[in-house]
Formats: C-alpha cells, sequence, structure tokens
C-alpha cells in the first residue's frame, strides 16, 4: 500500500474522539488498507457502524481482508465508487445521520465532502479532515498543487459556516509534519 494511511498516533486520537464524543455511527471519506477504519469500528463498540468510502476496488479488497483480521467486518460497511457520488447516494437514501465523519480522501474534493458531511450529520456531530497542514505547503503563497487548495478553500469553507466550530491541530510523527482539522456542527 502507498504510504498515505494514518499513523499510529493518529489512529490513537480518532479512536479517542471517537469514544469521547460518544460517536456509534462513523462515516470515513477514504478507506485505503483500513488502518483508520479498523480503529473507529473498535471504537464505536459492538453496536456501532462504520460506512467508508473507497474508489479503488483493489483497496477495498485489501481493507475488507484487514477488517476480518481485526474482528470487525460486521461493523463496516464498504461503498465502492467516487467518494462523492457514494456520499450523495447516501444523502438519497435519507440514512440516519452520523455522529462523526472522517475524511481522508483525494483533497481537491475537500469542500465537497464537507458539504456532504454537513448533509449528512445533525448539531453535534464531530467532522475530522486529514492532512491540512501538508509539511507547511497550505501556507506557501501561489502554490497551484490542487491538494493544497482544496486543503485551503475547506479551511475556509469551514471558517464561513456559522454552523461549524472548529480548530486546526499540528502534529508531528512517523509521517513528518502534517495536522487535522477538528470541527463539531453547532
Amino acid at each position: 500500500m502507498p504510504g498515505a494511511e494514518i499513523a499510529r498516533n493518529q489512529g490513537a486520537f480518532l479512536s479517542m474522539l471517537t469514544q469521547i464524543s460518544g460517536a456509534r455511527r462513523v462515516l470515513e471519506f477514504g478507506t485505503l488498507a483500513g488502518y483508520s477504519t479498523i480503529c473507529f469500528a473498535r471504537a464505536v463498540g459492538e453496536r456501532g457502524a462504520v460506512t467508508t468510502l473507497e474508489l479503488s476496488p483493489e483497496n477495498a479488497e485489501v481493507a475488507r481482508a484487514n477488517f476480518v483480521r481485526a474482528g470487525v467486518e460486521a461493523r463496516v460497511r464498504v461503498l465502492l465508487g467516487p467518494a462523492a457520488e457514494s456520499a450523495q447516494h447516501l444523502i438519497d437514501q435519507a440514512v440516519e445521520p452520523f455522529d462523526l465523519v472522517f475524511i481522508d480522501a483525494d483533497k481537491p474534493n475537500n469542500p465537497k465532502y464537507l458539504a456532504a458531511a454537513l448533509e449528512l450529520t445533525r448539531p453535534g456531530a464531530v467532522i475530522v479532515i486529514d492532512n491540512v497542514v501538508r509539511g507547511g505547503a497550505v501556507i506557501e503563497p501561489g502554490s497551484v498543487d490542487p491538494a493544497v487548495l482544496g486543503v485551503r478553500q475547506v479551511v475556509s469553507d469551514i471558517a464561513d459556516d456559522d454552523r461549524l466550530e472548529a480548530v486546526a491541530l499540528q502534529a508531528v510523527g512517523e509521517k513528518g509534519w502534517d495536522g487535522l482539522v477538528v470541527a463539531r456542527r453547532r
């Protein structure tokens, strides 16, 4: 798998955040090999559920095998396809609102994922967005990197949305210097 998975300290943080918030229903944008999904599935407990959105069938296959090895396969539902389309399908189905949303897919689409997360949650829900520091690249003027532009736009969208209160946290660890935004719906 590519070195894009979350680090162990991030997984522990996401697990703790899930437990502190009392989340039982988690939506994840981007599965990869399923490490963060497993962290969420363990944190929500036996009565909880995680829905994860993944574009790549190959990644989903690896993740499903990992869910079985971790003993959490009964708590996880993988939806294959472009994440924005899968999220729209959930909106159209009027699914029960999610308590926590983790956005860690293709960064240029972060604004779309945030908009979908707001449709799929209710007040009190937590929304976490990964990779918002990008080694400091988000504050470098003149960047044309689509990932940086997606992060900048989603941060601006959060700042402009009265339904959200948020904080950005920097992290330094085995994957270098990055961070997350943790937002809560008012």
